[in-house]
């Protein structure tokens, strides 16, 4: 049973996505069907839909269109991790009116701006917004920014960080240590939390498992599976490999915890994080 909490859906007909331009092996149409049909054969039960940079004007378009998804019959997703501007002004009132039964935490792509934003106090005090409204919010740096995050972090204890990727680390380049350290100092923050998510993406195509074992053991003794979730980076993790290779990478990466040690990350974790209710298969 494996919770995604990093699914990417892409409808051009319904919003717009400006980054996809630059990015031609990705820039087509990724629906929740195709997704569904491989994730209920590989064990994927619940998934949150993350946010994909849609256009600015696009960002409550996506969040309806992933309210839409969740009413679906049977549907796997529990909620989205939504797009949002807290360099804004107009953050606080977007909190406010949020549908808090779609809206589970908050994103904005850090590595797409410049490295002051995240550094401004208006920034940080609507992430600290987040914390008060107990919404998380995923951190997606580069490698070379994590200092930053850490510097984010401690202006805002009481909201609860979600680092995604393992900190896109370059493995292609193999820049081990310096990433090594700074998940190291991250980990030392008790509200940050360590998501295990599509890293063959950062490999430039030529990797094994034992070449990605050393980047997962790192953060697993940093972190530790009570503070670990999953996420498949779908469709970017199709890049290097697919959502069922990348799982099946994940489960032979984990292979030596305990059971119950795999089913946190894998599942437990992300419910907790996200306030999202245990499934009725798991009450009985």
């Amino acid at each position: 049973m494996i919770f995604d909490t990093h699914l990417h859906l892409v409808d051009r007909s319904r919003m717009s996505y400006p980054w996809l331009n630059t990015a031609p092996a990705l820039n087509r149409d990724w629906s929740y069907d195709a997704y569904e049909t491989t994730a209920r054969r590989i064990g994927i039960t619940d998934v949150l839909h993350m946010e994909v940079d849609v256009a600015e004007a696009d960002i409550e378009a996506e969040t309806a269109f992933v309210a839409e998804l969740m009413q679906r019959p049977g549907s796997l997703i529990r909620g989205a991790i939504a797009s949002a501007r807290p360099e804004s002004s107009g953050f606080a009132g977007w909190l406010d009116r949020v549908d808090r039964r779609v809206v589970k935490g908050v994103r904005r792509i850090l590595h797409e701006v410049p490295d002051t934003v995240s550094q401004t106090a208006q920034f940080r005090d609507n992430i600290g917004r987040l914390g008060k409204a107990g919404l998380p919010f995923d951190i997606v740096m580069l490698a070379r920014q994590l200092p930053l995050a850490a510097e984010l972090v401690d202006a805002c204890p009481d909201t609860v960080f979600v680092l995604d990727h393992c900190g896109v680390p370059d493995i292609a380049g193999g820049a081990f240590d310096a990433w090594a350290a700074d998940i190291t100092a991250l980990a030392r923050r008790p509200n940050v939390i360590l998501k295990l998510s599509g890293i063959t993406a950062y490999t430039g195509g030529t990797w094994t498992l034992a070449g990605l074992r050393p980047w997962v053991s790192h953060v697993l003794d940093q972190f530790g599976p009570d503070r670990m979730v999953w996420g498949s980076d779908s469709p970017v993790c199709t890049l290097h490999s697919d959502l069922a290779e990348w799982v099946a990478t994940s489960q032979a990466l984990l292979a030596e915890l305990s059971g119950s040690e795999r089913d946190a990350i894998l599942h437990a974790n992300a419910c907790k994080i996200w306030d999202i209710p245990l499934p009725d298969r798991l009450l009985a």
